[in-house]
């Protein structure tokens, strides 16, 4: 399992963190997310081999929220 963190600059309240949870949960790959609402960041474990942090953010994106920085570890 690789682990990633985005950093977002648009968490404005809980059901944003509701929306983007269950957004990232929803593409395959995903194993868990956790949105930290205070810090404005998502962090995800996701199976290498099916998905990337690229789609990953892409799925923030399309949930009509900013990325401004990414972390793989």
């Amino acid at each position: 399992m690789a682990k990633l963190v985005m950093q977002l600059d648009e968490l404005s309240c809980p059901s944003c963190m509701q929306k983007i949870q269950a957004g990232v949960s929803q593409q395959d790959g995903v194993e868990s997310v956790k949105v930290l609402f205070n810090a404005s960041k998502v962090k995800a474990e996701y199976d290498e081999a099916v998905t990337n942090p690229d789609e990953l953010t892409q799925a923030v994106t399309d949930l009509g929220y900013s990325v401004q920085s990414i972390k793989v570890k």
